[in-house]
């Protein structure tokens, strides 16, 4: 067995990879950032993924059909097992198989099995990680969210958007004018409950730009990206606010532990963090705009 241990917004992580597999490292790139030699202090793992070429697939008949999620580069198939944990069939746009996910209840036991090519195996692997953390993560405070995630001056601002609406392009326009400001991560930031202070943090999973990068700052607020026809920004009510946060982030509605958790961690940000909507075009004036608004 070969071992990694990572940490990943201050949550420890191990990847075990059993003497059958054949490691090509190159699979790990976006985690070397977070590659630690040892756990301080005696944290507790979030959880542990075993990568096996072993068959780990459960029969149909003993699996429970939960759903099928687009994700927008592929399918995701999931069955809920018999001892309560999760089966995931991870496909890519091709809809080609690269990953089956294994995981009990809690997300703390994870075996994956890996198909395909390298591209394939690494988009899998990627995939099963980031499942296993954000499930994992639903029961230690830990959200992960789809944004885009500016420092400035110490704070950091999470800009959510639907794929394709601006959520990036208003990151790019406070890195051009505005000063102070640098890119934590693009596409999936991680928002944690420590010591009842909201942080942001870098991850590995930031989407088409490779920005893995193991920061954090306190967070400063959210920022919904709307497209408009003239730029102007409101605070969102806390129902919206509810409604966005739980629309920006990962769970699973019939698994009513984590979804509980992570509406009652939605309930905490939104108490201790604003939330606003920025109606904009992609111009420099809306970053302005934005930032005064959030930052003062």
């Amino acid at each position: 067995m070969t071992s990694y241990i990572f940490c990943i917004a201050q949550h420890y992580i191990k990847l075990d990879f059993d003497d059958q597999y054949i490691i090509r490292k190159q699979l790990l790139l976006p985690f070397m950032p977070f590659m630690v030699k040892e756990i301080e202090d005696h944290s507790p793992l979030l959880f542990t993924l075993t990568v096996t070429q072993d068959d780990i697939q459960t029969n149909n008949e003993a699996v429970s059909r939960m759903s099928t999620v687009d994700t927008g580069n592929g399918d995701i198939i999931v069955d809920r097992l018999p001892n309560g944990g999760y089966q995931y069939t991870i496909k890519n746009i091709e809809s080609q198989k690269c990953c089956l996910l294994k995981t009990d209840k809690l997300f703390q036991n994870c075996t994956c099995q890996l198909f395909g090519d390298y591209n394939m195996q690494r988009f899998g692997l990627n995939n099963a990680l980031m499942l296993s953390y954000t499930f994992a993560g639903s029961y230690k405070n830990t959200l992960l969210i789809h944004a885009s995630l500016i420092r400035h001056e110490h704070k950091a601002y999470a800009f959510t958007a639907k794929s394709g609406t601006g959520k990036s392009t208003q990151a790019n326009l406070w890195l051009q004018h505005i000063p102070n400001c640098d890119l934590m991560n693009d596409d999936n930031p991680i928002i944690r409950l420590i010591d009842q202070k909201l942080y942001a943090f870098g991850s590995p999973w930031s989407g088409k730009t490779p920005c893995y990068r193991n920061i954090r700052a306190e967070l400063g607020a959210i920022i919904q990206i709307c497209r408009a026809q003239e730029n102007s920004i409101t605070q969102l009510s806390p129902i919206q606010s509810f409604i966005m946060l739980m629309g920006a982030c990962s769970s699973m509605k019939w698994d009513v532990d984590i979804y509980e958790r992570n509406c009652q961690l939605a309930k905490q940000i939104i108490e201790a963090s604003p939330i606003y909507a920025l109606h904009c075009l992609p111009n420099k004036e809306s970053a302005i705009l934005c930032q005064k608004t959030v930052a003062k």
